[in-house]
């Protein structure tokens, strides 16, 4: 049970973990639609000589979205090279972040339980396939607090292209009291809506006005009893009013030398975008915010069903430059001992082709990468089967995932929980192992 559901301050004041942590901080790079692990993360020799071929009745019948099963088997359609010195083979899709290969912990026998997109972007942020379950970034914030006041310990950064296929709910409060829900940073001018005052008035004038509106409040919520959407808002009107000191100059990156705006790729109309949320994701850390989550992918992002080649291609173009910048920045400023950095979707991508050229879903075995804090780098865990389709070999089903995230943050996945409806709820619902092979 986390301390701050005892407290009735306005603030997310910093809790005790359970255990020392090797992460103080999480930045979750979620490439939403699903991307191909056997084109990116996952060289399969064997699928490149089946190519064109069925998939060997061996493999037992197969749960697909659209009926690929019967399809021609497809190769990776761009080559795999060892990189770096632990010869961690990776894509050519992604030069940038091949150049890191060595930092990578590669997870390659992720899985989980549903063919759809909402359900899976759900499971992989909420542990559940269900709507309205709590985010792992809201029980990161209801577990441990906030190490800024001035800030929101939960920032979540949509692609601009909008549509992720489930919606807020994705970064959600669940049955958790709703302060803990995601903080949405928008691209843009002005990332964070409604923060300017929208007057001249000073400081002390606003302070004024915001205890006489806190007191109506009080007054409001004490006849209506505990109301967690009520004091949410409540609590927002305190936070919003501290960040209009420190958000402004936390959202300037005006200030970031040309070399470092080089580095996220700022220079390249491709990279700009997702690098300028990239590099807003650095400064949210280095502020004292606990998780930032940037989403890569509009409606389809990812979702290669047309053509692998064309669609990874353009986002692979778009975030892989940023991404290895991140790293390489936080690395340098010493951040990345105690961040832990996440790369990956809410599943795969099938062997077999789908109208030729593209992929279908598959969430029975897929890629995560991990950077950073308390795992090993250079480094591959588990396997799929001799062409991608299912994880066989140190098999980490999300809820692992899950567990091994909250272990690196200092919490006992089974003992982070929650009382509802008579129930000790956790993010690992009952299942769950923390991935030890991957800990340093």
């Amino acid at each position: 049970m986390a301390f701050s559901q005892l407290l009735g301050s306005e603030s997310l004041p910093v809790q005790r973990s359970h255990f020392p942590a090797k992460a103080k901080r999480v930045i979750w790079l979620f490439m939403h639609g699903g991307p191909s692990h056997v084109d990116l993360l996952d060289p399969k020799p064997e699928l490149i000589k089946h190519a064109g071929k069925p998939l060997p009745e061996s493999f037992g019948a197969v749960e697909t979205r659209r009926k690929v099963a019967q399809n021609p088997l497809l190769g990776p359609v761009k080559p795999f090279r060892p990189r770096g010195q632990s010869g961690i083979e990776i894509s050519d899709f992604l030069p940038h972040m091949a150049e890191l290969a060595d930092e990578m912990c590669v997870i390659r026998s992720c899985h989980g339980d549903s063919v759809n997109h909402p359900q899976s972007v759900y499971q992989m942020n909420t542990g559940s396939i269900l709507m309205g379950k709590p985010s792992l970034g809201s029980w990161v914030a209801y577990g441990l607090g906030s190490e800024n006041q001035n800030m929101p310990s939960f920032v979540v950064m949509p692609d601009p292209g909008g549509g992720l296929k489930g919606g807020p709910p994705a970064w959600g409060n669940g049955f958790l009291p709703a302060t803990y829900q995601g903080i949405t940073m928008r691209p843009g001018a002005n990332p964070i809506l409604h923060l300017q005052s929208a007057s001249e008035r000073s400081p002390a004038r606003q302070r004024a006005t915001l205890d006489l509106v806190n007191q109506f409040n009080a007054m409001h919520q004490a006849q209506r009893g505990a109301d967690s959407h009520l004091e949410a808002r409540i609590r927002a009107y305190e936070l919003a009013f501290r960040m209009q000191s420190d958000a402004p100059e936390a959202v300037d990156i005006s200030e970031e030398s040309a070399a470092t705006q080089t580095l996220y790729g700022l220079d390249d109309p491709t990279t700009k975008e997702f690098g300028t949320r990239c590099l807003l994701a650095r400064r949210m850390i280095e502020r004292g915010v606990r998780f930032v989550q940037l989403y890569s992918g509009d409606t389809n992002g990812w979702d290669a069903h047309e053509d692998v080649l064309k669609n990874h291609t353009e986002y692979c173009a778009r975030t892989d430059k940023p991404v290895a910048g991140l790293i390489r920045d936080l690395k340098q400023r010493g951040l990345l001992e105690d961040t832990l950095v996440i790369w990956g979707g809410e599943f795969g991508r099938m062997p077999m082709s789908e109208k030729g050229v593209g992929r279908d879903h598959n969430p029975w075995g897929y890629s995560t990468v991990f950077f950073g804090a308390g795992v090993k780098h250079g480094h591959v865990h588990g396997a799929t089967d001799d062409v991608g389709l299912r994880a066989v070999q140190d098999k980490v089903h999300v809820h692992d995932l899950h567990a091994t995230i909250l272990h690196l943050l200092g919490m006992d996945h089974e003992s982070l929980t929650y009382r509802h409806n008579g129930r000790d709820e956790r993010l690992t619902d009952v299942a769950g192992h923390v991935v030890k092979g991957i800990l340093t």
